[in-house]
C-alpha cells in the first residue's frame, strides 16, 4: 500500500518550489538581466542578448506552468483515492516508478 501522505508533501513542496521558480521570472525587466540601469542600448548586441533571455524566461515559465498542472492533478488523485494507478488500465503504478516521477498517470509500459 502506497504511502500517500508522503507522496503528498512531497508534491506540494515540488508545487512550492515550482512556483517560487516562476515568480522569480516574472517582472524581471530586460535590465535585470544585462544588467543595465538605463533602458537605453549602449551596444546593438544588447536588444539580441536582452530578446533571447525573454524569450528563454517565457519558455521555461511555460514548462513550468506544465509541471504545475502534473502536480496539481497528481494531488486531485490523492484526493480522490486514484494516485498510483494507471489512467490507462487501472493497473497498479510501482512504487518505483512515482519514486521517481511522483506526478506518473501510466505504467511504463503503457506510455507510448
Amino acid at each position: 500500500m502506497l504511502n500517500t501522505e508522503e507522496f503528498k508533501k512531497r508534491l506540494l513542496k515540488m508545487k512550492q518550489d515550482t512556483e517560487a521558480k516562476m515568480e522569480a521570472g516574472i517582472g524581471s525587466s530586460p535590465n535585470d538581466v544585462t544588467g543595465d540601469l538605463a533602458d537605453y542600448d549602449n551596444h546593438p548586441g544588447d536588444m539580441g542578448t536582452e530578446q533571447f533571455e525573454q524569450e528563454r524566461q517565457a519558455g521555461l515559465n511555460m514548462d513550468r506552468a506544465e509541471q504545475l498542472k502534473e502536480i496539481d492533478d497528481a494531488l486531485e488523485r490523492i484526493e480522490n483515492g486514484t494516485f498510483g494507478l494507471s489512467e490507462k488500465s487501472g493497473k497498479p503504478i510501482p512504487e518505483k516508478r512515482l519514486e521517481a516521477e511522483p506526478t506518473a498517470r501510466y505504467r511504463v509500459d503503457e506510455q507510448s
